[in-house]
């Protein structure tokens, strides 16, 4: 009997000890899995994060694209110190890829965004054994709240949009930085109806300014070829005051903008005790305007910008270079830009104030759907420099082409630095579909570049040319782009 007894007891034991490990062994019951959830508050794509009321975007893009006579620079364009010889390289190749992403959620000041574009960037001018991507390439990274908006964004002067209307839009003057992108600090005021109003704090604008210290030679800047942007300025003082008033309702939208941009040369000399002229405040005003034509086909706009500059000449051509340059056998067109011309020295009494370099532009440009898929662009840009008669004896001394420093400086008779340059180009391009495009472009321009006495360049000639005497005069370049591009989201 108490075998017995043992053995029921120890056969229970056993049992409660298979039943524990068994229980050990059973799945926990598993946490409620979160979906992802659609947000619906700021448009298609967005959705929230999980355990968060953020709701978020991600996009992105793939684009690849080549051009014709180029000069190898797809930014700045033919003009920019093209030799156009055998050296030089016509046809550019670019690969692109971006990833996007779009963060908001509301606060009782409303909405806050933040927002990001980065990606690579990969451009081959056929010099390169192998191919690779060059490296990162991003052109937003800025918030938005209660009307400010800080951080890498899009200048608040712009309204004509080239990049919209042009694959290489830097071909076709103006001011647009929606590709590059630009650093700015801004406030916008809604007034209802579509009107605002923006004042912005942003990163300044520099072209070249120029500083004659000699008869014949510039200490800062260039008159041939290329140089540095901001070369000759002094440190960062003042961001560029930018302002502008806007309205955007169902006909278009209309613009007027106006900015103060500080111009501040470095000395005369090579040092401190050399003196500097004066600081000045250059100065832009533009206006734009687009309208819309669904009567002729839906999609279909008219768009157009205008500006006038003192001293701010980044206003006009942002992705411009600072001297145009292109020679086409014993003929070279050029155009000096720059803006700010002073010379000479306090010891000597023939030092100048900044002479503010002035000029205007134009772009105008028409969107038409031929088909809902099928859209072409008409466009057209004109923009002129114009120096004064102190500037223009500096620069034409510095070329070779007059005498004297500074105050004394005087050109010689037939020398004119003033000039102008301007183009036409069309866009062609396939939708696809919503996401994937195809197009074709071909731009014509044309650089009607600065006189001398003679007709010859001397010291306004490219470097790197052939031996020889060079002819100023007019010249022009036809370029031709094919690109392929892929939206993941907008």
């Amino acid at each position: 009997m108490k075998m017995v007894k043992s053995l029921l007891l120890g056969s229970a034991a056993g049992l409660v000890a298979v039943s524990a490990g068994q229980a050990a062994d059973l799945p926990v019951k598993a946490k409620p899995v979160e979906y992802v959830k659609v947000c619906s508050l700021y448009g298609a794509g967005f959705y929230y994060m999980p355990g968060t009321d953020i709701c978020i975007k991600i996009g992105g893009y793939v684009r690849a694209e080549i051009t014709d006579f180029t000069n190898g620079n797809l930014t700045s364009g033919p003009f920019n110190a093209n030799l156009n010889q055998r050296a030089t390289n016509n046809l550019t190749a670019r690969a692109r890829g971006y990833i996007t992403a779009d963060a908001r959620d509301q606060s009782a000041y409303g909405t806050i965004r933040s927002y990001i574009a980065v990606g690579l960037a990969s451009s081959d001018i056929g010099t390169s054994a192998s191919e690779g991507p060059v490296g990162t390439y991003a052109n937003r990274a800025f918030v938005q709240w209660a009307g400010i908006t800080a951080g890498l964004s899009q200048s608040f002067y712009d309204f004509y949009s080239a990049a919209a209307l042009n694959y290489r839009a830097g071909f076709m003057n103006s001011q647009d930085t929606g590709d590059g992108g630009w650093w700015i600090w801004g406030y916008t005021a809604q007034f209802g109806n579509g009107v605002s109003a923006t004042i912005s704090g942003e990163m300044r604008r520099m072209n070249q300014i120029i500083n004659q210290t000699g008869t014949t030679t510039l200490g800062v800047g260039t008159i041939s070829g290329t140089t540095t942007g901001g070369a000759g300025y002094g440190g960062w003082q003042s961001p560029d005051i930018v302002g502008n008033i806007r309205i955007d309702q169902a006909w278009g939208s209309g613009q007027i903008m106006a900015v103060a941009h500080e111009v501040n040369s470095l000395y005369y000399g090579t040092t401190a005790g050399s003196g500097h002229p004066g600081d000045q405040w250059g100065w832009v005003v533009g206006a734009g305007l687009k309208i819309n034509f669904p009567m002729l086909a839906m999609g279909d706009y008219l768009t157009m910008e205008g500006n006038y500059t003192e001293g701010a000449t980044r206003y006009l051509d942002n992705g411009g270079n600072t001297t145009e340059d292109i020679l086409n056998g014993g003929n070279q067109a050029f155009g000096v830009m720059s803006d700010c011309v002073f010379g000479g020295t306090i010891a000597a009494a023939t030092a100048t104030g900044c002479n503010l370099t002035t000029g205007w532009s134009f772009n105008g440009g028409f969107e038409h759907y031929w088909t809902p898929q099928w859209h072409q662009s008409l466009t057209g840009n004109y923009m002129q420099i114009k120096y004064n008669s102190q500037a223009n004896a500096i620069l034409c001394t510095a070329g070779g082409f007059g005498f004297g420093v500074g105050t004394a400086a005087t050109a010689t008779p037939g020398c004119n630095v003033n000039w102008s340059e301007w183009g036409i180009g069309s866009r062609l391009q396939w939708d696809v579909t919503k996401t994937l495009y195809l197009g074709v472009e071909v731009i014509y321009n044309q650089l009607q570049g600065g006189s001398t006495t003679t007709g010859t360049l001397g010291n306004f000639a490219l470097t790197g040319a052939a031996p020889g005497t060079l002819v100023a005069g007019t010249e022009s370049n036809w370029s031709f782009t094919a690109r392929i591009h892929r939206d993941f989201l907008p």
